[in-house]
């Protein structure tokens, strides 16, 4: 009797928290680049009644007696799916097609180019693509990390990473597939005056296990040792997928399925508790006799 009281506390304590995971989901549907997560349970240990038997020259043997002993949260997994694509119009907006994950950062990339020294030594990653530039010129996240990019794609050898400058006052700014991040040059003093010219390229990330990296906060992650080292390289070369320019991936959260994960928590914490209130009613008969 008292085996299934505490059996029904660790499904209450199991439900609960998948009702967390599905509210924080529903939460985050209309976050940019947000990857839904999703909660799944194992059982805890059982207590053996009677150990299982083998054949005889008599008996041909019986299986175990077991008593489960209650559930546990087995994992809460991200659910690394691509998200829809919403269009805004804005050539800073990035939607990346493919599992590559854009890399920022803080760090120090100065005033003078070429800006490759003092990138970020511990670069984070994200899929929010709503960029910006900040008042010096340099792309950024909503937030002011710094976008890392290439001085030339990766397939070139020449390739170095680089902060990425756009000198205030260019206009017909643009990002290509490639992620290559293009510029009309407005100073009458540069050298590339009224022509057209490429500050660097975007790069992506991708990992072995994707499913495994740390969320941060904000739309950022980090690696981990489950998710495996990030190979870097930019959009259309080696299978790091395209950016999207003009468009954002928005949250792969399935209002549908968060809706039925809402309802089975729900009733699973209802009929958790019915057996507590019942192992209480047979306790209280007991103490009666």
């Amino acid at each position: 009797m008292m085996r299934g009281m505490y059996a029904a506390i660790s499904g209450l304590e199991a439900s609960q928290t998948m009702l967390d995971v599905t509210a924080n989901n529903l939460a985050n549907s209309n976050t940019i680049g947000y990857k839904a997560q999703s909660t799944s349970f194992v059982d805890e240990l059982s207590q053996t009644l009677a150990a299982p038997t083998g054949p005889n020259g008599y008996n041909g043997g019986t299986n175990a007696m077991q008593v489960g002993l209650g559930v546990q949260v087995g994992s809460i997994d991200n659910v690394m799916g691509t998200g829809s694509l919403q269009t805004t119009g804005n050539a800073l907006d990035i939607a990346i097609q493919g599992s590559g994950f854009l890399q920022v950062g803080n760090g120090n990339p100065g005033t003078t180019a070429p800006y490759t020294s003092n990138l970020p030594a511990n670069p984070q990653y994200t899929r929010a693509g709503n960029l910006t530039l900040n008042s010096q010129g340099f792309l950024t996240t909503q937030s002011g990390e710094y976008v890392i990019g290439y001085t030339q794609p990766s397939s070139s050898a020449s390739a170095v990473p680089t902060y990425i400058n756009v000198p205030p006052g260019s206009t017909n700014i643009a990002v290509g597939q490639d992620g290559a991040v293009s510029y009309t040059d407005e100073n009458p003093t540069s050298p590339t005056y009224g022509q057209t010219v490429t500050a660097g390229y975007i790069t992506l990330a991708t990992f072995p296990n994707s499913a495994g990296l740390e969320r941060q906060g904000g739309s950022l992650w980090r690696s981990t040792a489950s998710s495996g080292p990030a190979t870097i390289g930019t959009p259309s070369v080696g299978g790091f997928g395209q950016t999207i320019s003009g468009s954002l991936e928005m949250s792969n959260v399935d209002m549908a399925t968060e809706f039925t994960n809402m309802i089975t928590a729900e009733r699973t914490y209802q009929a958790n508790s019915t057996v507590i209130s019942t192992a209480n009613t047979m306790l209280q008969t007991l103490v009666q006799l």
